[in-house]
């Protein structure tokens, strides 16, 4: 086959055949289709799309260019959620537990953060000595003892989607949904999961800005799944703020702790348990996404689920004093309050500038190289429908730099916006797709 001829192709909104989406890939994988060409074909892709069954295509082919982890010899369903991103964004480190706890097993690939969202992994390593880079031999071990396990994509893993993300990330070609579907959809397969629960994100935190975005990307995920015979659910849900009152990696742990204990039931707490419920039912422990539910619910309650966490930490390296005693775990050299300038109703918060202002303290990263500050982050004192009079306390910054507290603050004061009457509050879970 001739590279320059298939991405002709593609550029005049041809479709690809099996073949022809198995030669790019291989052959870019194993170095012989230069970045050059290979970018031109991204493109291509973005602006002339992929049919469902050209979708599917890409995703067999990077989920054939590693392993696919066998999980046969685990009685009992294998069940995973995928989050699309955003600010504060926390519910992995709860519903894993969650959900172990019932005897459904939760094999869950996470990434980092990178721009203005977080990574489950980033947040992991927050806690001292957690390991997410596990042998695949070793992820099975922790995953058969405690029913979960929490680690990062390895070489075996999709290793197509390594090369093919990074240049997307570099080519502008990240938005498209083809793309992203087989992005997502290579490495969950690859963890020999029976069922899925999706988290499309939508707003002003999100990849997806627009509801029709994130409905559009749920359905084509939904459909690449669907051909692999695989029982899917997805949850369009809102990031127009962010979600819980934590950000940042320690912060967010410290947020998941007191959710897991059953002291905090706030925004962050209903998803989680909605997303909990969904992959109770998927995992055959429940009759109903609401039955599953209430069975998240007790998990809470009565304890297991906080266990459960401890357990996950201790077999993956975790030091679990910092989990039984959050309140030792080392400080940030300088915390300052935000105090709001005006009076009146949050209306709006632009959760992307948020996001940003976190990454300028320190919690995130600007290049895959950066050196995270673990403590770094933001407290939220109000969100939105929240009344304020001017001096009241918006937020408390941490940071170990003095000098990027003042650029975080200008960020976090530009991204809300006031109403003198209270504003409707938007839909936390916006869409169910099944």
């Amino acid at each position: 086959m001739n590279t320059v001829e298939l991405i002709k192709k593609k550029r005049d909104g041809k479709a690809f055949t099996i073949d022809e989406i198995s030669f790019l890939v291989n052959h870019y994988t194993a170095g012989h289709i230069p970045d050059y060409q290979f970018s031109a074909l991204l493109m291509a892709i973005l602006l002339k799309g992929m049919s469902a069954s050209e979708t599917a295509a890409l995703t067999n082919s990077m989920l054939s260019s590693g392993k696919i982890i066998n999980l046969s010899s685990l009685k009992g369903y294998k069940v995973d959620k995928h989050s699309t991103g955003g600010v504060g964004d926390k519910t992995s480190l709860i519903i894993a537990p969650i959900v172990a706890a019932t005897c459904v097993y939760v094999p869950m690939i996470s990434g980092r953060g990178l721009g203005h969202t977080g990574g489950t992994l980033d947040k992991l390593e927050s806690i001292p000595g957690f390991r997410t880079d596990l042998s695949l031999a070793k992820s099975i071990t922790v995953l058969r003892k405690c029913g979960t396990v929490l680690i990062g994509q390895t070489k075996e893993i999709a290793p197509a989607d390594k090369l093919i993300y990074s240049l997307r990330d570099v080519t502008a070609t990240v938005e498209s949904i083809p793309l992203i579907t087989a992005s997502i959809m290579s490495k969950k397969l690859a963890e020999g999961i029976d069922g899925l629960v999706l988290d499309i994100k939508t707003g002003s935190g999100a990849f997806m800005k627009s509801q029709k975005d994130s409905i559009n990307l749920a359905n084509s995920l939904i459909k690449t799944a669907k051909s692999f015979d695989k029982e899917v659910i997805a949850f369009i849900t809102d990031m127009n703020q962010p979600l819980g009152n934590y950000i940042g990696n320690w912060l967010e742990v410290y947020e998941s702790i007191q959710v897991l204990q059953g002291k905090v039931k706030n925004d962050l707490y209903v998803l989680s348990i909605k997303l909990a419920g969904a992959m109770i039912y998927l995992g055959k422990k429940a009759k109903s996404i609401r039955e599953g539910e209430r069975i998240a619910k007790q998990k809470i309650e009565n304890g297991e689920a906080f266990n459960k966490f401890l357990e996950i930490v201790g077999l993956q390296g975790g030091d679990i004093n910092y989990i039984i005693n959050p309140e030792k775990y080392p400080k940030s050299k300088f915390v300052q309050k935000i105090r709001s300038k005006k009076t009146g109703f949050i209306k709006e918060i632009n959760t992307y500038q948020i996001g940003m202002a976190s990454l300028e303290l320190g919690a995130g990263r600007r290049t895959k190289d950066d050196v995270i500050d673990h403590k770094a982050g933001i407290i939220l004192y109000k969100k939105l429908g929240d009344h304020l009079k001017n001096g009241d306390i918006i937020c408390e910054l941490h940071s170990d730099s003095g000098t990027k507290l003042k650029s975080a603050e200008h960020l976090i004061l530009e991204s809300i916006i006031f109403s003198k009457t209270k504003p409707s509050l938007p839909k936390l879970i916006k869409k169910v797709i099944r």
